[in-house]
Protein backbone atom coordinates (compact mmCIF):
# COMPACT_ATOMS: atom_id res chain seq x y z
CA UNK A 1 0.00 0.00 0.00
CA UNK A 2 3.10 2.19 0.72
CA UNK A 3 4.16 1.74 -2.86
CA UNK A 4 1.04 2.43 -4.09
CA UNK A 5 0.52 5.77 -2.11
CA UNK A 6 3.73 6.66 -3.48
CA UNK A 7 2.93 6.22 -7.10
CA UNK A 8 0.45 7.86 -7.00
CA UNK A 9 1.36 11.68 -6.60
CA UNK A 10 4.14 10.79 -9.63
CA UNK A 11 1.36 9.22 -11.54
CA UNK A 12 -1.12 12.30 -10.86
CA UNK A 13 1.99 14.55 -11.96
CA UNK A 14 2.56 12.94 -15.15
CA UNK A 15 -0.91 13.12 -16.11
CA UNK A 16 -1.63 16.47 -15.32
CA UNK A 17 2.26 16.64 -17.90
CA UNK A 18 0.27 14.75 -20.13
CA UNK A 19 -2.78 17.34 -20.54
CA UNK A 20 -0.53 20.08 -20.73
CA UNK A 21 1.51 18.84 -23.38
CA UNK A 22 -1.99 17.92 -25.19
CA UNK A 23 -3.21 20.67 -24.71
CA UNK A 24 0.26 23.04 -25.94
CA UNK A 25 0.18 20.55 -28.99
CA UNK A 26 -3.79 21.15 -29.69
CA UNK A 27 -3.74 25.01 -29.92
CA UNK A 28 -0.13 25.67 -31.10
CA UNK A 29 -0.07 22.96 -33.31
CA UNK A 30 -3.41 23.78 -34.94
CA UNK A 31 -2.84 27.34 -36.42
CA UNK A 32 1.27 25.68 -37.67
CA UNK A 33 -0.49 22.91 -39.08
CA UNK A 34 -2.90 23.99 -40.68
CA UNK A 35 -1.21 27.09 -42.14
CA UNK A 36 1.51 24.88 -43.34
CA UNK A 37 -0.98 22.38 -44.54
CA UNK A 38 -3.25 25.38 -46.00
CA UNK A 39 -0.64 27.65 -47.15
CA UNK A 40 -1.09 30.21 -44.91
CA UNK A 41 -4.88 29.41 -44.08
CA UNK A 42 -6.64 27.83 -41.21
CA UNK A 43 -10.11 26.90 -41.19
CA UNK A 44 -10.76 30.08 -39.25
CA UNK A 45 -9.01 32.43 -41.76
CA UNK A 46 -10.32 30.52 -45.08
CA UNK A 47 -13.85 31.00 -43.97
CA UNK A 48 -13.45 34.58 -43.18
CA UNK A 49 -11.33 35.00 -46.87
CA UNK A 50 -7.75 35.75 -45.01
CA UNK A 51 -4.57 34.80 -45.61
CA UNK A 52 -0.49 34.53 -43.64
CA UNK A 53 2.10 35.26 -46.36
CA UNK A 54 5.35 36.73 -46.25
CA UNK A 55 6.50 40.71 -46.18
CA UNK A 56 7.43 39.59 -49.84
CA UNK A 57 4.45 37.67 -50.81
CA UNK A 58 5.64 34.45 -50.84
CA UNK A 59 4.17 31.34 -48.71
CA UNK A 60 5.73 30.90 -45.03
CA UNK A 61 7.98 28.24 -44.98
CA UNK A 62 7.30 25.62 -42.21
CA UNK A 63 9.90 27.01 -40.07
CA UNK A 64 8.69 30.16 -40.16
CA UNK A 65 4.67 29.40 -39.51
CA UNK A 66 6.14 26.73 -36.19
CA UNK A 67 8.05 29.87 -34.90
CA UNK A 68 5.13 32.92 -35.28
CA UNK A 69 2.77 30.72 -33.89
CA UNK A 70 4.99 29.64 -30.57
CA UNK A 71 5.43 33.39 -30.29
CA UNK A 72 1.73 33.39 -29.26
CA UNK A 73 2.76 32.14 -26.16
CA UNK A 74 4.22 35.28 -25.62
CA UNK A 75 1.35 37.30 -27.29
CA UNK A 76 -0.90 35.76 -24.97
CA UNK A 77 1.09 37.46 -22.00
CA UNK A 78 -0.33 38.52 -19.64
CA UNK A 79 -3.67 36.95 -20.16
CA UNK A 80 -6.13 37.62 -23.56
CA UNK A 81 -3.39 38.60 -26.13
CA UNK A 82 -2.41 41.74 -23.87
CA UNK A 83 1.08 41.90 -25.53
CA UNK A 84 -0.06 41.31 -28.87
CA UNK A 85 -2.36 44.02 -28.85
CA UNK A 86 -0.20 46.42 -27.45
CA UNK A 87 2.25 45.54 -30.34
CA UNK A 88 -0.56 45.50 -32.79
CA UNK A 89 -1.38 48.94 -31.77
CA UNK A 90 1.85 50.45 -31.76
CA UNK A 91 3.57 48.52 -34.82
CA UNK A 92 3.32 49.29 -38.82
CA UNK A 93 0.89 46.97 -40.27
CA UNK A 94 -0.52 46.09 -36.88
CA UNK A 95 1.54 43.16 -36.06
CA UNK A 96 2.03 40.83 -33.67
CA UNK A 97 4.93 39.68 -32.06
CA UNK A 98 4.45 36.30 -34.22
CA UNK A 99 4.84 39.05 -37.63
CA UNK A 100 7.33 40.47 -36.35
CA UNK A 101 9.42 37.65 -35.76
CA UNK A 102 9.04 35.98 -39.24
CA UNK A 103 8.38 38.96 -41.28
CA UNK A 104 4.69 37.95 -42.35
CA UNK A 105 1.64 39.68 -42.66
CA UNK A 106 -2.26 38.64 -43.01
CA UNK A 107 -3.94 39.79 -45.96
CA UNK A 108 -7.84 39.52 -47.02
CA UNK A 109 -8.47 37.40 -50.30
CA UNK A 110 -10.12 37.95 -52.80
CA UNK A 111 -11.15 35.20 -55.53
CA UNK A 112 -10.58 35.39 -59.31
CA UNK A 113 -13.25 35.92 -60.94
CA UNK A 114 -14.24 38.94 -58.17
CA UNK A 115 -10.79 40.68 -59.12
CA UNK A 116 -10.71 44.14 -61.44
CA UNK A 117 -8.40 45.52 -62.61
CA UNK A 118 -7.69 49.07 -60.60
CA UNK A 119 -4.79 50.69 -62.15
CA UNK A 120 -5.30 53.34 -65.05
CA UNK A 121 -6.43 51.95 -67.73
CA UNK A 122 -4.71 50.93 -70.78
CA UNK A 123 -4.23 53.40 -74.16
CA UNK A 124 -7.44 53.00 -76.33
CA UNK A 125 -8.25 53.57 -79.78
CA UNK A 126 -11.35 53.00 -81.68
CA UNK A 127 -11.45 51.02 -84.48
CA UNK A 128 -13.95 50.77 -87.26
CA UNK A 129 -17.12 50.64 -86.01
CA UNK A 130 -16.64 52.32 -83.32
CA UNK A 131 -15.04 49.44 -81.39
CA UNK A 132 -12.33 49.82 -78.85
CA UNK A 133 -9.07 48.35 -79.15
CA UNK A 134 -6.60 48.26 -76.25
CA UNK A 135 -2.85 48.92 -77.95
CA UNK A 136 0.22 47.04 -76.55
CA UNK A 137 3.33 46.40 -76.65
CA UNK A 138 4.85 43.17 -77.76
CA UNK A 139 3.39 39.66 -76.02
CA UNK A 140 5.63 38.93 -72.51
CA UNK A 141 4.33 35.36 -72.72
CA UNK A 142 1.08 35.70 -70.23
CA UNK A 143 -0.50 32.46 -72.22
CA UNK A 144 2.63 30.52 -70.58
CA UNK A 145 2.20 31.28 -66.91
CA UNK A 146 -0.62 29.05 -64.78
CA UNK A 147 -4.09 30.08 -63.47
CA UNK A 148 -2.46 30.12 -59.51
CA UNK A 149 0.57 32.40 -60.90
CA UNK A 150 -2.19 34.94 -62.52
CA UNK A 151 -3.49 34.41 -59.60
CA UNK A 152 -1.07 35.94 -57.96
CA UNK A 153 -0.28 38.91 -60.53
CA UNK A 154 -4.13 39.95 -59.79
CA UNK A 155 -4.39 39.67 -56.08
CA UNK A 156 -1.20 42.23 -55.76
CA UNK A 157 -2.30 44.54 -58.40
CA UNK A 158 -5.46 44.45 -56.41
CA UNK A 159 -4.19 45.03 -53.06
CA UNK A 160 -0.89 46.84 -54.14
CA UNK A 161 -2.05 50.64 -52.86
CA UNK A 162 -3.15 49.10 -49.24
CA UNK A 163 0.79 47.99 -49.00
CA UNK A 164 3.45 50.19 -47.59
CA UNK A 165 5.92 51.18 -50.31
CA UNK A 166 8.81 49.30 -49.57
CA UNK A 167 7.06 46.30 -48.70
CA UNK A 168 5.10 46.94 -51.81
CA UNK A 169 8.29 46.83 -54.22
CA UNK A 170 9.19 43.57 -52.60
CA UNK A 171 5.97 41.65 -53.15
CA UNK A 172 6.66 42.97 -56.83
CA UNK A 173 9.96 41.65 -56.88
CA UNK A 174 8.76 38.33 -55.82
CA UNK A 175 5.92 38.05 -58.26
CA UNK A 176 7.90 38.79 -60.96
CA UNK A 177 11.08 36.61 -59.68
CA UNK A 178 8.14 33.74 -59.29
CA UNK A 179 7.14 34.30 -63.58
CA UNK A 180 10.10 35.64 -65.11
CA UNK A 181 11.64 32.68 -66.56
CA UNK A 182 8.55 31.82 -68.36
CA UNK A 183 8.66 35.58 -70.29
CA UNK A 184 9.90 36.77 -73.23
CA UNK A 185 11.07 40.30 -72.16
CA UNK A 186 12.67 42.67 -74.47
CA UNK A 187 16.41 43.40 -74.09
CA UNK A 188 15.66 46.68 -74.50
CA UNK A 189 12.88 47.37 -71.51
CA UNK A 190 12.54 50.01 -69.52
CA UNK A 191 9.41 49.76 -67.56
CA UNK A 192 9.25 48.64 -64.44
CA UNK A 193 8.16 45.33 -62.13
CA UNK A 194 4.60 46.91 -61.92
CA UNK A 195 4.39 48.00 -65.48
CA UNK A 196 5.37 44.57 -66.95
CA UNK A 197 2.93 42.61 -64.12
CA UNK A 198 -0.03 45.19 -65.08
CA UNK A 199 0.99 44.53 -68.67
CA UNK A 200 0.54 40.56 -68.29
CA UNK A 201 -2.47 41.11 -66.67
CA UNK A 202 -3.96 43.16 -69.66
CA UNK A 203 -2.72 40.85 -72.05
CA UNK A 204 -3.99 37.59 -70.21
CA UNK A 205 -7.22 39.19 -70.12
CA UNK A 206 -7.16 39.77 -73.44
CA UNK A 207 -7.04 36.09 -74.61
CA UNK A 208 -9.95 35.57 -72.50
CA UNK A 209 -8.73 33.70 -69.85
CA UNK A 210 -9.88 36.28 -67.63
CA UNK A 211 -13.87 36.68 -66.91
Amino acid sequence: MTGMSAFSPKLAMWGVAVLILFYFLLYFGYYAFFEIWWNGQTPGKRKVGIRVIKDSGRPLTPAESIGRNLMRIVDWMPFLYGVGIVSAFFTKGNKRLGDLLVGSLVVRETSLQELKPMWQTAPVVFAAGNTPVVLSAAPLGAGRLTPEECALIESFLTRRRSLDYDVRVRMADEVFRRIKEKLTIPSDNTRSVESLLEALSYERRATGHFS
